[in-house]
């Protein structure tokens, strides 16, 4: 009985036969023994899109309750490091899991937080203070109001650079820019 030593390239059988591993590696690879394959490779998953909602990931939400606990991991096991409480504040998702979904603020703070105290109403928070709302999306157009840093309102449209939002009633465009919540360039609806 021979015994072949091999470093990296597969050792021919004595009688000149395959060995084991090309019998393992044709009996596996329907390319090398001339079959079909049984069933069609796993197409690779998108990583900008959600595997629960197949949604755009990141993408923006916001706080549906006065209170919302993020965890460090997708389970009511896992220990919470921030609460947010502002109801209405913009979180952008950057994960999902089950029921759950990995936020973020503006800060980068943030966790896995239940899909239940998630709502799909867009909010954006200015960045910028005494952020000037015009009456229309113009730099030279009337200024109806300034909002200081820190405040959240209802985001109505976007065209490139420039957002419609609401704050406590009062409607205006703000540049996108002073905003955060959106995407640069982003058109909503």
């Amino acid at each position: 009985m021979a015994f072949v030593i091999s470093f990296g390239i597969p050792a021919q059988a004595q009688d000149g036969s395959a060995t084991i591993e090309e019998k393992v590696e044709s009996a596996t690879d329907p390319g090398l023994n001339g079959a079909a394959p049984a069933d069609k490779p796993a197409k690779p998953r998108d990583p900008n899109i959600g595997v629960v909602t197949n949604l755009p990931i990141p993408r923006f939400v916001s706080l549906k309750g006065s209170e919302g606990n993020a965890r460090r991991g997708p389970g009511l096991t896992h220990m919470i490091d921030w609460v947010f409480t502002h109801e209405g504040m913009p979180l952008r998702v950057t994960a999902e899991y089950e029921h759950w979904r990995r936020v973020e603020d503006i800060d980068g703070a943030g966790g896995w937080i239940h899909y239940s105290l998630l709502s799909g109403v867009r909010t954006i928070l200015v960045n910028q203070n005494m952020a000037q709302a015009f009456a229309t999306p113009d730099l030279t157009a009337q200024v109806i109001y300034q909002a200081e840093v820190g405040v959240v309102g209802k985001l109505l449209q976007c065209i490139p650079d420039w957002c419609r939002v609401s704050i406590e009633g009062e409607k205006g465009w703000m540049q996108t820019t002073a905003l955060w919540g959106v995407k640069s360039a982003e058109i909503y609806p």
